[in-house]
């Protein structure tokens, strides 16, 4: 039969799905809309599986904060190009992904991917394989942070979209907390403080710096001032309150804290691709698999 083009118009902006797609679900389904509908989901989830195993090491970091800054949300959701990262269509699932997080507060990625990612619609999985239908690349939901704030509130900051940053202040002013999270995406903090590192961690850097000392040859009590000192060093280096200001190195962040009359109660830090493994290829490889593989 005869399928019009308002009827190829209308399912592509159903669906998502590309012109030629459209027309040919409408012909085996005898221009039935629905129908053809409901093949080009079987199909895409289809596609969706072959895709599962693509390395997917771009993407965005979003975060969303309540109206109230008592509880905040920092996730990484995931592409295998920059090019599909910043399609209106893959940032909107991203955030709407990251709202739903704030809203219902799921405990980890799975229990996550089986909420409704809009109220009332499919859930996030069905509008992540849906996507990945549309736009023909793998896509993840990787990771997220969600933080309640205590006796103070939340502030957020994103560089660009690569790296999102939480962090919970009380006292001083939004400028303070503004910059207080510039530094955090700056400087890589691992933990707020001395307490939030584990004893495993500073034993094995007591072990390397014992070491390097020894072979200095120096005598014994020697030695241990300069594991000691190195391992001061090396907390100032990795906590948040011990890390020279990045506006001010002459002062560190505890002492601009406490200049301000302010205190930081925790921080959550994402950066996009952390721990993947991206696989380098050659632009136009690159361009010819992604053809071959649609």
């Amino acid at each position: 039969m005869a399928i019009s083009a308002a009827q190829v118009k209308e399912l592509r902006q159903r669906t998502g799905c590309g012109m030629m797609e459209c027309k040919n679900a409408l012909v085996e389904a005898s221009g039935d809309m629905d129908a053809a509908a409901e093949a080009l989901r079987k199909s895409g989830l289809a596609k969706a599986d072959k895709k599962a195993g693509r390395v997917a090491a771009e993407g965005v970091v979003t975060v969303e904060v309540s109206d109230d800054a008592g509880s905040a949300v920092v996730a990484e959701v995931n592409s295998e190009t920059d090019f599909v990262a910043q399609k209106d269509e893959f940032r909107n699932f991203a955030e709407a992904v990251a709202r739903r997080i704030l809203l219902d507060a799921p405990a980890d990625v799975e229990a996550l991917m089986s909420l409704p990612l809009n109220d009332g619609g499919e859930t996030v999985e069905e509008a992540r394989r849906g996507l990945i239908a549309t736009i023909g690349e793998n896509i993840n939901v990787r990771r997220f942070n969600r933080r309640v704030a205590g006796s103070g509130k939340l502030f957020s900051y994103l560089h660009g979209s690569r790296i999102g940053v939480l962090v919970e202040v009380e006292g001083g002013d939004e400028a303070l907390a503004r910059d207080i999270a510039m530094h955090i995406a700056a400087s890589k903090p691992v933990c707020l403080d001395e307490n939030g590192v584990s004893q495993d961690m500073l034993d094995k850097e007591k072990e390397i710096f014992s070491a390097q000392a020894q072979a200095s040859g120096k005598p014994a009590d020697i030695i241990e001032k300069m594991v000691v000192g190195r391992l001061r060093k090396f907390l100032g280096e990795i906590t948040l309150l011990g890390q020279p200001f990045v506006k001010n190195p002459d002062q560190t962040v505890a002492q601009v804290l406490k200049e301000k009359g302010a205190t930081v109660h925790g921080f959550d830090r994402l950066e996009l691709g952390e721990g993947v493994e991206k696989k380098v290829e050659n632009f136009a490889e690159e361009v010819m698999a992604q053809v071959q593989g649609s």
